[in-house]
């Protein structure tokens, strides 16, 4: 069982997704998703 995280958008920094990460795993979750605030795929990373 993993920690819920969430992903913050790079550019406008708005928390549109949560998920689950690997609790062995310290390095910071990089995704690419699509951002409804930009309305672009960005870059989207863990916050606290």
């Amino acid at each position: 069982m993993g920690n819920k995280v969430a992903l913050a958008c790079e550019v406008c920094h708005s928390r549109n997704y949560s998920t689950e990460k690997n609790t062995s795993n310290s390095e910071r979750l990089e995704i690419k998703k699509f951002c409804k605030i930009c309305n672009r795929h960005t870059i989207h990373r863990e916050t606290k």
